[in-house]
């Protein structure tokens, strides 16, 4: 499954002391920042290797987390508000938009942003295992497994966080809803790919691959949607990533669609859908291509490469060829002008997000502690006048290579994840 998957870069984010002179008052309160400085700077070390394990990166997570929900979650019961919430400036860049960077003096901001540089290395994760020559069986339901937390990650973003969020509709940002949205498909749709090349591997029927396939193509389709209205000067590859995605598994559902229309005698309806899996196909060469000359950050998909993608054409012809001359030496039916429509619903296979929930928060925390915080002391957020100036730019995050392999998997499948 070499160079199968897109990945966007991480997001890059300045250092931070929390040292908040006057606003701690004692050892305990001090106590707590000096824990949040050295959860953080770990945090942010591993989640630029996807070597690490997932029980590791858990750890790191919650240590970190379960600390920075003490400067969010309000612990008096007529706080409206967390009044520690605005005391830090978090300045982050953005997945798409290189080293441009958005500052924000709210917590809420920080967790969000955090969280989706989580959900990235989950996938990226997925990624380095999915790379590996030969894939285990446990190393395959990893993968599944990573896509569906990355996906339940954003997902939480999504629902629990960027409402709160006061400046979060910017073009193309990681915390406007559509990107969150075409990150939730495509870990989705990744996830349910490891099942349908499973299905495939396993021979499945040809009606419950063709309807995964359906489904996985809808998914893409929907995550292309979800970044229509933003810059295509921006979002513009990742775009052809899921258009490419979207009409090779059209072309898988309509192949397999046709092998059960034939079964069911309807050899008619299986030569027009076939026709058009050739060009569902043939498109998707042809976005390929576009994709792979399409300017855009990450690290980029090299599908047409890949078995899993090259296998296709030959069986779709094959499979053609055979069903044309049936009809034309038993069936004798007519080709209609229309393909058979792609109603196709799977019942088993499917994917989804799995729930993300946040860490309870640190036992460093207490009502007593919160109360000696000195909120007053705390630096105040700036004036609209006094954010005229954009802030300096963040170098990019210097992620570590995962060396990918370009062999061939010996299965029937042509994909190592089955």
């Amino acid at each position: 499954m070499s160079y199968w998957f897109h990945r966007n870069p991480l997001k890059a984010t300045s250092n931070l002391t929390f040292e908040l002179a006057g606003v701690s008052t004692d050892d305990k309160t001090r106590q707590i920042f000096a824990q949040m400085r050295q959860t953080r700077n770990k945090l942010l070390e591993m989640l630029t290797d996807p070597n690490h394990d997932m029980a590791t990166m858990e750890k790191a997570v919650n240590d970190y987390f379960s600390l920075l929900l003490g400067l969010i979650q309000p612990f008096e019961d007529n706080e409206s508000e967390n009044k520690l919430r605005r005391a830090i400036k978090y300045r982050w860049t953005n997945s798409l938009l290189g080293t441009v960077v958005k500052e924000q003096q709210d917590s809420a901001y920080e967790a969000a942003s955090m969280a989706i540089n989580v959900g990235l290395w989950y996938t990226k994760h997925a990624a380095k295992l999915a790379a590996k020559e030969e894939p285990d069986m446990e190393e395959a339901k990893e993968v599944h497994k990573c896509l569906k937390i990355a996906a339940g990650v954003f997902t939480y973003v999504k629902d629990d966080l960027i409402g709160r969020l006061s400046d979060n509709t910017e073009n193309a940002i990681d915390t406007d809803s559509r990107v969150l949205d075409a990150y939730i498909g495509q870990c989705t749709g990744e996830a349910q790919e490891v099942t349908l090349a499973r299905a495939v591997e396993m021979k499945h029927s040809a009606s419950l691959i063709a309807a995964l396939s359906h489904e996985t193509s809808q998914l893409y389709q929907k995550a292309d949607d979800a970044l229509q209205s933003l810059d295509i000067k921006v979002v513009g590859k990742w775009r052809k990533y899921f258009q490419l995605k979207c009409e090779f598994y059209k072309a898988y559902a309509y192949c397999y669609q046709g092998e059960t229309l034939l079964a069911q005698d309807k050899c008619g309806e299986a030569v027009r859908g076939l026709q058009e899996g050739v060009k569902c196909y043939e498109k998707s060469e042809a976005l390929c291509r576009e994709y792979a000359s399409a300017k855009g950050l990450g690290t980029f998909a090299r599908p047409a490469n890949h078995l899993f993608f090259r296998k296709l054409g030959p069986v779709l012809k094959r499979t053609l060829e055979k069903c044309e001359r049936e009809n034309g030496m038993i069936y004798h039916q007519k080709v209609a002008y229309d393909p058979p429509i792609l109603e196709l619903k799977a019942t088993y296979g499917l994917a989804a997000p799995e729930p993300y929930t946040p860490p309870a928060l640190n036992p460093l925390w207490s009502k007593e502690v919160y109360e000696k915080m000195n909120s007053k002391m705390a630096p105040k957020p700036q004036e609209d006048k006094e954010k005229k100036d954009k802030p300096a730019e963040l170098p990019p995050v210097k992620e570590k290579e995962t060396p990918m392999s370009e062999k061939d998997p010996g299965n029937f499948s042509g994909c190592v994840l089955s």
